[in-house]
């Protein structure tokens, strides 16, 4: 079988792509070709070809939040994608198309359609943005993270999958992880990664409070790469006896053994947490994003409702500080916490997508 991906350029929609086609990959013989299709100029390729794709260049663009001359160019553009999306689908003739939004998504997807290639359509988040709004009109199949999202999308010919995360997640126990970490057993950790690219709003919250942060718990502080070097300055400030409590990077390749090993996370409400929250069943406070239509706010407000998080809005950042001692004071809340966010881990969703994937390819 030869598989297209398409999708946007943040983590939420990359991750479960690079999940699904794991779990096509460990079908002896099913995959002869996979290539991704995509914009060259949000940092995709080199995340796909370290995992032995072909990349081939789309162009792309938004379209929410512009003004009346952007918007214009960005139709250019997008027109411009679905032609180059066009020519070089036609000449790989996938066998299945598998999307998982984002505007980067919609000129392959949409020159899917023209081709009548199959295409399968999933949706991270609780809501649809445009992008996934446009393409449910297109797609063979949907697969969606929750049940939550079938209001917006047609029923007949959509399935409740899960978020399918990274195969790690289910490889290792808590204290499992926490060995792998080096983390004694009985400590309390928090964990703080706002996103990919790290949140500034989040990383000077905790800057301000690191003091008194790590005199309850040790401390591991994913900044994202614009405010490493102030973390790194944050770190040297500290009393000799806390510096050692505050680990601090730009960027955590073992993040699922991070989040394994935590007693409490905090996070953006990207649609990675859907599925990676109750994947290692950790105690999440939720600090929504206020860009790209809200959908954090409604990811957020799914897990809060799920038993799984609590929700603080940017705008009581100050309050953020308070809200973590106490939760880490609280042991009887997150074991209440870490139960909810079990019930919802969903081990087989990156298999169930696979599965539509395959259904729609023999057709």
């Amino acid at each position: 079988m030869k598989l297209a991906l398409t999708a946007g350029g943040t983590g939420g929609h990359i991750l479960p792509a690079i999940a699904v086609l794991d779990a096509l990959r460990s079908r002896d013989g099913l995959l002869t070709e996979v290539r991704f299709f995509g914009p060259d100029d949000r940092g995709e390729r080199a995340t796909v070809e370290s995992r032995g794709v072909v990349f081939v260049s789309v162009p792309a663009a938004a379209v929410r939040g512009r003004g009346p001359l952007s918007l214009v160019r960005s139709f250019a553009r997008l027109a411009w994608g679905v032609a180059v999306a066009f020519r070089r689908l036609r000449a790989f003739r996938p066998d299945a198309v598998f999307s998982t939004g984002g505007y980067a998504s919609f000129p392959a997807s949409l020159a899917a359609r023209v081709l009548r290639r199959p295409l399968v359509v999933y949706l991270p988040d609780v809501t649809p943005g445009w992008a996934v709004r446009a393409e449910k009109r297109l797609a063979t199949r949907i697969a969606t993270t929750t049940g939550a999202a079938l209001a917006h999308l047609p029923e007949k010919k959509t399935r409740v999958t899960g978020y399918p995360v990274r195969a790690r997640f289910f490889e290792l126990d808590r204290a499992q992880a926490r060995a792998a970490i080096g983390l004694d057993a009985t400590a309390h950790m928090l964990l703080v990664a706002g996103a990919t690219q790290g949140a500034k709003a989040i990383n000077e919250a905790i800057f301000a409070a690191a003091p008194g942060l790590c005199s309850e718990a040790v401390v591991y502080h994913v900044t994202g790469p614009a405010d490493i070097a102030r973390a790194r300055a944050v770190r040297a400030a500290l009393p000799e006896n806390l510096r050692g409590r505050y680990f601090v990077d730009a960027f955590r390749e073992d993040l699922p053994d991070l989040m394994l090993a935590a007693d409490l996370g905090v996070f953006r409400a990207g649609a990675s947490v859907l599925g990676e929250v109750p994947a290692a069943s950790l105690p999440a406070v939720l600090v929504p994003g206020r860009y790209a239509g809200g959908h954090q706010r409604d990811n957020a407000r799914w897990l809060e409702e799920g038993g799984v998080a609590e929700v603080v809005p940017e705008d009581a950042l100050p309050g953020l500080p308070s809200r973590l001692l106490a939760l880490l004071g609280d042991d009887a809340r997150l074991a209440a916490m870490r139960e909810s966010a079990r019930a919802l881990a969903r081990p087989g969703a990156a298999d169930a997508i696979a599965d539509l994937i395959v259904e729609v390819a023999k057709r």
